[in-house]
């Protein structure tokens, strides 16, 4: 089976690759081809373009990245049209991937298109998914965007989240001495968030140290620029007890507490039982925006699947290097009511073998 891809950002490449595997597990045999970038690549993807870059932080940085993601989005729909596969995976990314979606269909192609992972599923508007419900078969891991499509007689599908399938809790861990322990420092992928980001957790490290002398960090590049990135900062400062890594995943298994931009990589941690921390923050003009647009409680994810604030969330002027360094060694006190109320979490994210549910799915999607 020929299998086309389609992500924009880390977090989406690793559910396409995760979706890949279980598509493999029920004995597809794929062809793949995409746009992604390593974690892809690993699972045996072959790229038509690499998304580094990609991803923005608010749209004012969006409009920037236009023009070039709509002559990639241009050639890619003629590519998919002169040789259709035998289905089009598009996961999240909405700014690409919806008018990629659109473009196939407006040029005629009857290529199944399975969408995983619908975007804007905490901005969720009618028209957005009248977009999505009339290019795509829907497949959606949260109830209420569930909810939603078929309050508007839209067809979606919901098995759980993939997630709470492939990842296990770790095995229980002893309390990081009292002098030390390890945090997991994961600033995140986007420039913007490396930029607003890194400096403030060192600055928290820092202050941890006062309190926990012999604390060691691991600081998570998602690439090379990241990493280029990490080790330019590190340079201009002391010495501190840091490591750069590429395995968040691993980071954050052997991590005693994590510091974690929001997005996936705080639900990750969340289901491995790993105590966590959230961060973000926008320039003032994004934010601005942002806090026109978003009136929830809640951004993180184990807070907005379980409606309760399971994880502290550091936004904009909170993020500051102290909070951020007394919530951490709260956490290092007393992990013990976060690590209890993570198992809320993973039963929030519904059926435990999602995954293979999601591989079964778009099978069936491919097959119609």
């Amino acid at each position: 089976m020929r299998i086309f891809l389609s992500t924009g950002e880390a977090s989406g490449e690793l559910l396409a690759a995760d979706l890949l595997g279980a598509m493999r597990a029920r004995g597809a045999i794929l062809d793949a081809e995409g746009i992604g970038d390593t974690r892809l690549e690993n699972a045996g993807v072959r790229l038509w373009h690499r998304t580094r870059g990609w991803a923005s932080m608010g749209p004012l940085d969006a409009l920037r990245k236009i023009p070039g993601l709509l002559a990639i989005m241009w050639a890619t729909t003629l590519r998919l049209v002169r040789r259709p596969p035998d289905l089009v995976v598009l996961v999240d990314f909405g700014a690409f991937n919806v008018r990629l979606a659109k473009s196939l269909r407006h040029f005629g192609s009857r290529v199944p298109i399975l969408y995983y992972f619908p975007p804007a599923a905490w901005l969720d508007n009618g028209r957005r998914a009248r977009e999505v419900a009339a290019a795509a078969e829907a497949l959606t891991a949260f109830t209420h965007q569930r909810d939603l499509y078929r309050s508007l007689g839209l067809p979606i599908a919901y098995v759980g989240h993939p997630l709470g399938d492939s990842i296990a809790a770790r095995a229980p861990r002893e309390r990081a001495p009292a002098d030390g322990g390890v945090v997991a420092l994961l600033p995140g992928s986007r420039r913007g968030e490396i930029d607003r980001h890194t400096p403030r957790l060192l600055d928290a490290l820092a202050e941890m140290r006062l309190a926990r002398p012999k604390i060691r960090a691991q600081l998570v590049a998602v690439d090379d620029d990241a990493q280029r990135a990490f080790e330019h900062l590190l340079a201009l400062r002391s010495p501190q007890p840091v490591t750069i890594v590429r395995d968040a995943r691993a980071a954050l298994a052997g991590a005693d507490v994590a510091a974690i931009a929001s997005g996936t990589a705080v639900l990750e941690a969340a289901l491995l039982q790993t105590p966590a921390v959230a961060l973000y923050v926008l320039s003032e003009a994004q934010a601005k925006i942002a806090r026109r647009v978003y009136k929830g409680t809640y951004i993180t994810l184990p807070n907005l699947v379980t409606n309760e604030p399971i994880v502290p969330e550091l936004l904009q002027e909170q993020a500051t290097p102290d909070a951020l360094a007394s919530a951490l060694l709260a956490l290092l006190d007393d992990p013990g009511p976060q690590l209890s109320a993570f198992a809320r979490v993973r039963a929030a994210l519904g059926s435990p073998d999602a995954l293979d549910r999601c591989a079964a799915f778009a099978l069936d999607v491919a097959g119609r």
